[in-house]
């Protein structure tokens, strides 16, 4: 699965979500759906200003991991949600 580490790049900064919201020019919800994964579609305009806004590379933004371990880091609950949410079960 698709991991998002937008808390981690916040806490970095010791931003919240709204700060980061009013940078972007985006509204919370939008930056609380990218933090939970919980987006259908994700735009490269989107993911480009991340990187600028956080001086990174994508993959500081987006990380894969294998089921097994995100259900060891997250709990069997958060990824049965994440696959449903996704239709990928």
């Amino acid at each position: 699965m698709i991991i998002f580490n937008l808390d981690k790049l916040l806490a970095a900064k010791k931003m919240q979500s709204i700060e980061l919201a009013e940078q972007l020019g985006c509204t919370v919800q939008t930056v609380s759906r990218i933090k939970t994964g919980k987006i259908k579609a994700f735009r490269m305009e989107t993911l480009n200003a991340l990187c600028e806004f956080f001086q990174c590379q994508p993959g500081d933004v987006l990380e894969y991991t294998p089921d097994d371990e995100a259900v060891a880091r997250f709990g069997k609950a958060y990824v049965e949600d994440y696959k449903k949410y996704h239709n990928w079960e």
